[in-house]
């Protein structure tokens, strides 16, 4: 009996999920427990096994087999094998382009959680890891020496993983130490480098992309990273990656080697370091220093009521460590704490809803000023007493005020899309203005030639909102231009001079304002979309200077990117049209300003036209220009 009981076990252990005691039936397979008992009680002695064998299986042909129900036996070939050696051939193409594709320009980006359909993740951890250990390479390499690197990150909810990834990877690239401040700005992390001579340092940030985004951009002693910088950067974590056989985006594969490496470091070479307060602390400084305020000399913001709008993202310390601090009442100040599902706006003081919130919060709360900002501080925008939104041109406009004051006759750099009425208030107020091309990298590496070249130039800002100045080593800092505004009231409001908004009052801006992108699909005849943008440009051209679209229109004298046309309206009014290439994307963008109602959609008409007539058998999409 005891042998019998023995063969029983082992029979229903074979047939059943391994998971299960050894004697107990799944519930869900009662064909094959009845038939089981049926057999063993027939009393069949020294050859119980043959009989339950012989039973149990056509049962089990129909019977649902639990959670095992549904796999099938894989075909041949259909189980992964382990990876093995040194990534070469079709692999390493894939991998070449999973890493280039993450080039943003001077930085680097890409979907880093999944969620959104249609958006697969292309910045893993894994990535992140190869980064960093190129990034502490390229260091060594400048400077002889084993890199201190600082990392901060925004509050985007793949951010801590991704700063665990990149901090393994900076040690295992040769960092001597690593110091993760945690949340932070991309300013603080430059400012990190003057003050506390890292000799890098990476911010964890997609500036004001969604929830999903994420992305690195990167710093040293000279500034941030140029577009070359990245691209060596990112070849060197290719081969790095390449060589020791791990392939990005495939999670086992990825996952195995950043644990391995993070657990052979040694643990004390990582710090966590609360940066952000010595930010504010220089912030404060600054504007201590420049309202010089006689009765309030540490609290030089007393009677002051100002709001900020953080949007949610890292600048809701400028309200609680820098503005309070120094007696401003910051009463109306809405979404300052961190939460990177974004949940209010659109971090992005360049679009109108965060824009339109800002306003709203600012006049709700009766405030003397009103301070929006992006996601990672580097951008901003003001809202004055009355509401009044003042972003791009504004303020452009704006700071060109106030640092004309300070540095008069400067020359202010801007980039390619700006208005007329800002070229001309900037030179009725004694300054010279170089309208240069998109790109706030542009737009400051333009002011930092200029000024190596003997061209005082303090102010470089971009439409975006992302503005530098020399003062403050060429950084875009959307703080530190706050900081600016914030001591030009308060020296107003002391000198009896009026509201900020009053510095605009002869601003002239236009009656209508539009922007129109044009996807470019490249064809087997035309396959690179650069290509097929400069052959429109060159049509464009000549189709201006052979006069096919009027005696009125003529070519800007001076343009850095596509064709900046000048259109003389009827009474002395001015309009204006930019066809030019984007930066990155495949898309022709097509800007319109007018300072008469109803001239944009007349103007865009004969841009159509131009299209339907001179780009024939090229794939752009003209669409967006026939709407109204």
């Amino acid at each position: 009996m005891l042998r019998n009981a023995a063969l029983h076990r082992a029979v229903l252990a074979a047939d059943q999920p391994a998971h299960l005691p050894v004697g107990v039936l799944p519930r869900s397979m009662p064909s094959m427990r009845s038939c089981l008992k049926t057999q063993i009680g027939l009393g069949f002695q020294g050859r119980p096994t043959l009989l339950l064998r012989a039973a149990a299986e056509p049962a089990a042909q129909t019977a649902e087999r639990g959670l095992y129900s549904k796999i099938q036996d894989p075909e041949p070939g259909q189980i992964p094998r382990p990876r093995a050696g040194a990534i070469t051939g079709t692999e390493l193409e894939t991998l070449q382009k999973r890493f280039k594709g993450l080039q943003n320009g001077s930085d680097v980006r890409g979907i880093a959680m999944a969620g959104v359909p249609h958006e697969p993740v292309t910045l893993t951890p894994g990535a992140a890891f190869f980064i960093g250990h190129a990034f502490a390479k390229t260091l060594s390499k400048k400077m002889n020496k084993a890199p201190r690197v600082a990392v901060g990150r925004d509050c985007r909810m793949s951010g801590p993983m991704m700063e665990a990834a990149l901090q393994a990877g900076l040690l295992a690239g040769g960092a001597r130490q690593v110091d993760s401040f945690g949340l932070a700005t991309t300013p603080c992390m430059f400012y990190s480098i003057v003050a506390d001579g890292y000799e890098g340092s990476i911010m964890l940030t997609a500036s004001h992309m969604p929830w999903n985004a994420n992305g690195l951009k990167f710093f040293t002693a000279a500034g941030g990273f140029e577009k070359s910088d990245v691209a060596s950067m990112l070849q060197m974590a290719i081969e790095e990656c390449a060589a020791k056989g791990v392939m990005v985006g495939d999670t086992s594969s990825e996952n195995a080697h950043v644990l391995a490496s993070a657990l052979a470091q040694d643990p004390s070479n990582v710090k966590q370091v609360n940066f952000l307060p010595r930010y504010a602390d220089f912030l404060r400084e600054l504007i201590i220093k420049g309202v010089n305020s006689k009765e309030h000399p540490r609290k030089p913001l007393t009677g002051m009521k100002i709001v900020v709008d953080a949007g949610n993202g890292a600048g809701g310390f400028f309200a609680t460590e820098v503005l309070a601090p120094l007696g401003a009442d910051i009463t109306g100040s809405q979404f300052l704490d961190p939460d990177g599902s974004f949940p209010n706006h659109i971090p992005n003081p360049e679009h109108p809803s965060a824009m339109a919130a800002g306003a709203k919060a600012t006049t709700a709360a009766g405030a003397d000023l009103g301070i929006v900002f992006d996601t990672d501080v580097d951008r901003s925008a003001i809202v004055d007493r009355n509401g009044r939104e003042i972003n791009s041109n504004r303020f452009i406009a704006l700071m060109s005020a106030v640092i004309l004051r300070e540095h008069p006759g400067t020359t202010i750099v801007t980039d390619s899309v700006t208005s007329n009425g800002l070229a001309d208030f900037i030179a009725a107020l004694g300054g010279k203005h170089l309208r240069f091309k998109r790109g706030y990298k542009n737009v400051i590496g333009k002011g930092m030639e200029l000024n190596n070249q003997g061209v005082e130039t303090h102010l470089m800002m971009e439409t975006s909102g992302h503005g530098a100045l020399k003062e403050n080593y060429f950084l875009d800092d959307g703080a530190y231009l706050a900081v600016k505004v914030v001591i030009e009231l308060v020296r107003r409001r002391l000198s009896g001079q009026g509201d900020i908004g009053e510095l605009l009052d002869t601003l002239k801006e236009p009656a209508e304002a539009a922007e129109y992108r044009l996807r470019i699909t490249p064809t087997p005849e035309n396959p690179d979309f650069k290509e097929v943008g400069q052959m429109v440009l060159d049509r464009f051209h000549n189709w201006i200077q052979s006069g096919g679209a009027g005696p009125s229109w003529s070519v800007d004298p001076i343009n850095h990117e596509g064709w900046r046309i000048n259109v003389a309206e009827d009474e002395g009014r001015r309009g204006w049209l930019l066809l030019r290439q984007s930066l990155h994307d495949p898309l022709l963008v097509l800007n319109v300003e007018s300072e008469s109602s109803g001239q944009v959609r007349e103007y865009t008409k004969k841009v159509l036209e131009f299209m339907l007539q001179s780009c024939t058998g090229l794939a752009i999409d003209v669409a967006p220009l026939s709407k109204k």
